[in-house]
């Protein structure tokens, strides 16, 4: 466990707690993954939160599906399993309206992230109802062989062409593991380029070297583009990723280069 994390009570046994207790929440410091960084973006993190329950005042189980955006700005990412017991904890709770929920939350969230939190609460029929995606036109990079695989990431792995590039590129091939756990996270990740182009081959080498990397899904979306702006500096960027869910949440963080709406995509994982 890295350095900044000791003393923090994760990956060890802990009990559900069914009644609300927004003390379960925990905040990471972002200041200790970038510290080495002195690029600037925009982004959020983005949630989505798949077993939110709780009791209406009269006892009858309430469900919805969360989503929750986080600014790329606020000092400090909601580490994730703190999240899902947290969430939990509403499982036995009577809240007086699905709005009231929703305040509550972002008035945790908020607290803890040191920033303002958007939360959207959804019914499980309207969610399905809108699952469009849009067709990004993206370029798939995961039949391209590797050379030379490896498996600790490195921007020097990435090469230029003489080519320009403006458009897509996307990959299904991102793992990288908790730090905390040791357990695997799983990615598809979203590329958005404009310039001198990269080396399909080497940006997907460069993909797959995160794959026994050990860090949380928002810092590894942050070292990508930070690597891919120092190395192919190009007029545009953007990077995002949308992780598999583990304990009914999934995290996809989205950084640009500059202030733009997220895609609207889901991975065929999620």
């Amino acid at each position: 466990m890295s350095e900044h994390l000791s003393g923090v009570n994760l990956g060890r046994q802990q009990d559900y707690v069914e009644h609300y207790d927004p003390e379960l929440l925990l905040g990471i410091p972002r200041s200790a993954s970038r510290q080495a960084m002195n690029v600037k973006f925009y982004g959020v993190d983005l949630w989505t939160a798949y077993e939110l329950s709780w009791l209406s005042p009269g006892g009858r189980p309430e469900v919805a599906i969360g989503e929750f955006c986080v600014p790329a700005d606020s000092p400090n990412l909601i580490e994730s399993k703190s999240f899902k017991y947290y969430l939990n904890s509403f499982n036995q709770t009577p809240v007086e309206s699905v709005d009231q929920l929703g305040r509550t939350l972002a008035q945790d969230l908020g607290r803890v992230a040191g920033a303002a939190v958007d939360v959207r609460l959804r019914g499980l029929e309207d969610f399905l109802a809108d699952r469009d995606c849009q067709p990004l036109g993206a370029v798939n990079l995961d039949s391209l062989p590797l050379a030379d695989p490896q498996y600790h990431p490195s921007q020097h792995l990435l090469r230029m062409t003489e080519q320009t590039f403006s458009g897509v590129w996307r990959s299904h091939l991102l793992k990288s593991n908790c730090p905390v756990t040791g357990q695997p996270d799983w990615a598809s990740v979203w590329i958005g380029w404009q310039g001198r182009s990269l080396e399909s081959a080497s940006l997907l080498s460069y993909i797959v070297s995160y794959r026994r990397h050990q860090d949380f899904h928002e810092n590894c979306v942050e070292r990508i583009y930070t690597d891919l702006l120092a190395v192919g500096q190009p007029e545009d960027l953007w990077v995002y990723a949308r992780y598999t869910r583990r304990g009914g949440l999934d995290i996809n963080p989205f950084r640009s280069m500059k202030p733009r709406d997220v895609p609207r995509v889901i991975a065929a994982r999620q």
